[in-house]
């Protein structure tokens, strides 16, 4: 009976507004209670009518009445509360109420798969207690329970239709569905769990799978980092032992410069003091004679003449070997010569040093046949506006052919004058293929950033940063990037292939024929989008995917 009590107190304190116990309780002057909040957002709605009513008996009230917080009502409410049982608790908008409950809904604890209804705790005993509905399904609270109903036939949907996939009732089974695929929902569950777990296997063993992967990732990017680390360490030491080698070299030669400066003019001091004491006694000579010259007595002019000593030829100018004053030219220039031929031996070694023989993992490999190529290719059309006036275009503007006069083009700044040059009016980014078939003594097939000289110096494909190109000429084949040409011995195609990977920074070059032949991979860092470019120096040239 208390326990009655407390449940009727509890009713009997709640907000017919919001359904839930009185919050800041007021009293109104027709003696009902409500929160505060709640009935002064009601009467704000009705400021424009001037007339307040009463949501329980609707007397009016005129002006709008004052309202003051309820402190006993407030204080019976917090108790009522603390004595309450926690399960007992009001539904809420976000709750599921109990179906049973009359007036306030008590928040439910469990749903009825058979019943089609949700019940409170107090409400719920019956489903434990009596064997009547001890076999009912009870699963946590759902508002979706109505769902579960036929709309059609208002029955149970206890079938489900293979055929059609969906949850039927039974009347639908031999009606509309009839000769259907049809068996139970219980059969369809433990057909579906089975499915389901076999499927959670495959995505557990996919987890574990994924998870080796990326702990393969990150071993190979820590042995990266080691290698790498590694190769820059003794880089270093390398170039360190080869600048002292050049530091000491240099000394070595500034040391023989020297020495031989010092000895040259030490043999030239001497040389100079000698001439230069023979000048003191040739002017000595020449002052005797002088006054031999102006004596006025004919007789001792005579008799003083025959005793002049002979004067020989001297014998310190014999030793002045006057030459061109290129002294050490050839000492600077023999240095000059060992340097540019060490600057081509670092060039040719640095050239070969590539990072394209590291697997980055992480970047998808290019494909191993022509029709996994394919997947990329991109129909590539020539850019009018760039082509050279020595080449005209067809087949669309997929065509190149070298003419004997040039073609009348207008006049534009993106126009290639110094070499047969064209740039594909498409730009490539992501992962692009492409095929170039030629025909004549050459062709050269590159990738350019679009910003390239369109004359002079730069301008040439592969002469600057900004191009990469592959250059094939009767029987050689170079890759030339940035003026560095790396000689390939690779046989000559009559079809080119090209494979760039923009974002990986990867480049490849192919030989197309019944196999694909990779004649040279580039990996750098690509900053802009890219254009192909072909440079016909036979016949044609045309892209042919």
């Amino acid at each position: 009976m208390a326990q009655q009590g407390v449940q009727v107190d509890m009713s009997a304190f709640s907000c017919s507004i919001c359904l839930d116990l009185l919050k800041d309780p007021v009293t109104i002057l027709c003696g009902h209670s409500y929160c505060m909040t709640c009935i002064n957002n009601l009467w704000d709605l009705k400021v424009e009518k001037k007339t307040y009513s009463c949501p329980q008996c609707r007397e009016t009230f005129t002006p709008r009445p004052v309202l003051v917080k309820s402190t006993i009502l407030a204080a019976v409410v917090e108790e009522l509360k603390k004595t309450a049982p926690a399960d007992h608790c009001y539904a809420g908008p976000a709750d599921v109420g109990c179906d049973s409950c009359t007036g306030t809904k008590l928040k439910a604890i469990k749903s009825c798969l058979q019943c089609l209804a949700s019940f409170c705790e107090k409400h719920l005993q019956p489903h434990y207690n009596s064997p009547t509905f001890r076999k009912h399904k009870l699963v946590n609270p759902s508002k979706k329970l109505q769902e579960n109903i036929c709309s059609r036939h208002d029955e149970m949907m206890k079938m489900f239709c293979r055929t059609d996939q969906q949850c039927i009732c039974y009347l639908c089974s031999v009606d509309e569905h009839k000769g259907h695929d049809t068996v139970t929902v219980a059969a369809e569950r433990t057909q579906r769990r089975r499915e389901l777990g076999e499927y959670q296997q495959n995505v557990q063993q996919r987890i574990q799978n994924r998870e080796k992967d990326v702990k393969v990732l990150q071993q190979e990017v820590e042995a990266i980092n080691r290698a790498a680390d590694k190769a820059v360490e003794d880089s270093e030491k390398i170039f360190s032992q080869l600048i002292r080698l050049m530091e000491k070299r240099c000394s070595d030669v500034k040391q023989q410069i020297r020495s031989q400066q010092k000895s040259e003019v030490s043999r030239a001091e001497e040389l100079r003091e000698k001439l230069e004491q023979e000048i003191t006694e040739l002017r000595r000579k020449d002052s005797e004679l002088q006054q031999l010259s102006h004596a006025e007595d004919h007789i001792q002019f005579l008799v003083n003449f025959p005793s002049l000593p002979h004067l020989g030829e001297s014998t310190h100018s014999a030793s002045i070997n006057v030459r061109p004053r290129r002294y050490f030219e050839e000492v600077t220039a023999a240095v000059s010569k060992v340097t540019e031929k060490q600057r081509s031996i670092l060039n040719e070694g640095l050239t070969k040093i590539s990072l394209t023989d590291v697997d980055f993992l992480l970047s998808p490999a290019d494909p191993k046949t022509r029709a996994g190529f394919l997947k990329f290719s991109h129909e590539i059309s020539m850019d009018p506006n760039t082509v050279n006036t020595w080449l005209s275009l067809s087949k669309g503007n997929r065509k190149a052919t070298l003419m004997r006069e040039r073609q009348s083009y207008s006049a534009h700044p993106d126009r290639f004058t110094d070499r047969c040059q064209v740039l594909s009016a498409e730009s490539l980014t992501g992962r692009c293929y492409w095929e170039v078939e030629w025909s004549g003594s050459g062709v050269e097939v590159a990738v350019i950033y679009k910003d390239i000289k369109r004359s002079g110096h730069g301008s040439l494909f592969g002469d600057n940063g900004k191009s990469w190109s592959l250059y094939h000429r009767n029987d050689s084949c170079t890759f030339i990037h940035n003026s560095i040409v790396t000689p390939l011995s690779v046989p000559q195609p009559s079809t080119l292939g090209v494979y760039l990977d923009h974002s990986a920074g990867r480049l490849s070059f192919y030989s197309v024929s019944e196999t694909m032949t990779l004649l040279h991979r580039v990996k750098t860092t690509f900053t802009q989008p890219l254009y192909a470019g072909v440079s016909v120096g036979g016949s044609s040239a045309e892209f042919s995917t």
